[in-house]
């Protein structure tokens, strides 16, 4: 497996099915009162160039949960906000820390960042990417019904970074994909292009929410306007009224399918209050898989636990 973790695309299917199932296996030992020390004496950075509840305690508690301890610095607190070159940054926390987990803007810092520095760099959010919230969203999946090679899975909204990593996760583990965005709101082309020549299963992209929603089993939604881009919030609400997740909207979904949502969530907006707090929502239980599979990905990539 990879040094890093910066995005889905760089691993193969039996390396992310691998970090799952540990998650799935550490998540199950702690239920049974087990205590986990595998990263007794290591130390994690958490790089925040944008602001977090979720990732930052969730990665908080994955490492204090191994043993491990924490050093947070948003941007703010650092030399980043001075101008430091990343490469002396990248360079100089390798001397300090065992991995650093970065949470920013730009696919271009957390790549800077993994080509300088001498420990693993974990890609917590980039405006591009998502794969660690991905890969969770994926271990509630397979935690909730099986595998999703043989599942009709849905993103209805933006296609943003949310979408561009569940692109990637669809090509690598070979299931079928379907989106549905607004016209000029659509996927990375090149991620899509790409995803598209490595998979054997259809990456499907509407414009028509009620098209792709039909026969759902697994339906991901998000936000409508992420941070970075409250400017255009104005503008996007009214292009994107028709994408709401709601009871109409679901109808057309199985009676089954479940619903995610990576949080925050905007109640009213992308869903409702309904939906959000109904029998086939699984946010929080997918909000909770944060920290686990956090805890098998801070494992691997310190430890080399996963063989």
């Amino acid at each position: 497996m990879k040094n890093h973790l910066l995005a889905l695309e760089d691993f193969s299917r039996e390396e992310l099915r691998a970090l799952i199932d540990r998650a799935l296996q550490l998540k199950a030992e702690r239920s049974q009162g087990m205590r986990h020390q595998q990263l007794s004496g290591r130390t994690i950075c958490l790089l925040f160039e944008k602001p977090s509840t979720r990732t930052r305690v969730s990665f908080e508690a994955a490492m204090f949960g191994l043993g491990g301890q924490v050093t947070f610095m948003s941007t703010r607190e650092s030399q980043l906000g001075r101008g430091e070159p990343l490469k002396d940054t990248a360079r100089v926390l390798s001397r300090y820390v065992d991995a650093i987990v970065v949470r920013t803007f730009g696919q271009d810092v957390v790549e800077e960042l993994a080509r300088y520095a001498a420990v693993p760099v974990i890609n917590a959010l980039t405006d591009l990417h998502h794969p660690c919230q991905v890969l969770s969203d994926l271990m509630t999946v397979i935690e909730k019904k099986g595998g999703p090679e043989n599942l009709k899975t849905v993103w209805i909204g933006d296609g943003n970074n949310m979408a561009n990593s569940w692109i990637e996760a669809a090509a690598v583990l070979d299931f079928p994909l379907t989106l549905a965005c607004p016209s000029g709101f659509g996927p990375d082309q090149a991620i899509l292009e790409k995803a598209r020549s490595r998979g054997s299963r259809p990456i499907l992209v509407f414009e028509d929410p009620v098209e792709a929603i039909r026969d759902a089993d697994v339906i991901n939604v998000d936000v409508w306007a992420s941070m970075g881009q409250e400017k255009e919030q104005a503008e996007r609400l009214r292009q994107f009224q028709s994408y709401q997740l709601n009871s109409t909207l679901l109808a057309g979904a199985r009676d089954n399918a479940m619903v995610l949502h990576c949080l925050p969530a905007h109640r009213g907006e992308e869903i409702t209050e309904e939906v959000l707090e109904g029998p086939q929502s699984v946010i929080f239980d997918q909000a909770e898989n944060k920290m686990h599979i956090h805890k098998a990905i801070l494992e691997h990539f310190i430890a080399g636990a996963i063989q």
